[in-house]
């Protein structure tokens, strides 16, 4: 056999494999996310894809009733949610958000000071 009889079989097997491997990754990320939309409760609390942060209050076949805030309570397809929010998480993300913005007022009320007595 001369060697360009086997180019075209292993250009074959070039591009097949990444083919086959990224439909693999693809199927296990579907799976997924099928598993998380079937396992969302009352009371989970859930970031959409649109980056909205909600409890879950009512589940339907389809559908979901997000609580954004309270007394605010819209309708999302399952489809929407992105990921279930570990509430300790959450919290210490709204805490260190809360400490860097209480920061950022106070170095601004420090330099209006510092410029009214220059």
């Amino acid at each position: 056999m001369d060697l360009q009889s086997l180019i075209l079989p292993l250009l074959i097997v070039l591009l097949a494999v990444p083919l086959f491997l990224q439909a693999r990754k693809q199927k296990r990320a579907m799976a997924e996310q099928q598993k998380l939309q079937n396992s969302i409760e009352v009371g989970d609390r859930v970031m959409t894809t649109s980056g909205v942060f909600g409890t879950v209050v009512a589940t339907g076949d389809d559908t979901l009733d997000l609580e954004l805030a309270p007394g605010l309570t819209t309708t999302w397809v399952r489809q929407a949610v992105r990921e279930k929010v570990n509430t300790e998480e959450a919290a210490q993300a709204e805490s260190t958000e809360d400490a860097e913005s209480t920061d950022v007022e106070e170095t601004s009320e420090v330099k209006a000071e510092e410029q009214k007595t220059s």
